[in-house]
């Protein structure tokens, strides 16, 4: 396995790199989720799902890197929660494309995007990014929201309802247990509501959509095994659309 990116020497990078190298850049907010998981879950989540890309990448026989994660992006349906630190969705796109431009100057000329933050705003700037790779470059987005994507995942998630919620929180138990608050969790009520349908009815915040505790879904019922399932599905899912990208 590669090591991350940031951990290599200038030379390690001169030297591993080919053509087909393929660097994945997990993205994710600081925001609220819930009081059982901490503010950054969207980027644990972001990282687990790159390593997996990348194990699988590796072992197609390509050479690939794990970046420093994207911390901050937009963030409104969480900002009046203290903690969430959202920014202007148009600096996030400006920032992924100049990674890219740099990247691509060295001959990593694929970008992939690792990302399970599903904020409106913050989509359509990662689309707006990935649909203007610099001059010989691609950037490669995984939507989560694409029907396709979202039937492979699990039952909550396709919901709706699963932003820290089951979903969410066994990724979370498996990746980083000591941040998941296990007490909490397991006290918390279902909360059913739908943010995809609330989204599409207009609303613009946790609590118009129904989540004024900024949680929707089951979150007693998050397990370490089915988060470790959904790292390996989410992997797999970046891994193949890279793949279908630079065959």
């Amino acid at each position: 396995m590669s090591r991350p990116f940031a951990e290599m020497t200038w030379e390690e990078v001169r030297d591993g790199r080919d053509p087909r190298t393929v660097a994945v850049l997990p993205v994710g907010a600081v925001e609220a989720h819930g009081p059982h998981l901490p503010l950054g879950t969207d980027v644990v989540i972001a990282e687990a799902m790159a390593r997996a890309c990348v194990e699988r990448l590796e072992a197609a026989g390509r050479t690939a890197y794990v970046l420093p994660p994207l911390w901050y992006t937009a963030a409104g349906f969480a900002h009046n929660f203290p903690g969430t630190v959202g920014v202007d969705p148009g600096t996030v796109r400006d920032l992924i494309l100049q990674i890219a431009v740099a990247l691509t100057k060295q001959e990593i000329t694929t970008l992939a995007i690792a990302n399970a933050h599903l904020d409106p705003a913050h989509l359509r700037c990662l689309h707006e990014a990935a649909s203007a790779p610099p001059d010989g470059g691609r950037i490669v987005l995984l939507d989560l929201t694409r029907r396709s994507v979202a039937a492979e995942l699990t039952e909550e998630f396709q919901t709706g309802a699963c932003h820290a919620g089951r979903f969410e929180g066994s990724i979370v138990r498996a990746e980083t247990p000591g941040l998941y608050r296990a007490q909490v969790a397991e006290g918390l009520e279902p909360n059913p509501s739908s943010l995809s349908t609330a989204i599409r009815d207009g609303h613009e915040t946790f609590e118009a959509a129904g989540g004024p505790d900024a949680y929707f879904g089951w979150p007693a019922e998050a397990t370490a095994e089915e988060g470790r399932e959904t790292v390996n599905t989410l992997g797999r899912l970046l891994a193949d659309a890279v793949m279908e990208e630079v065959e």
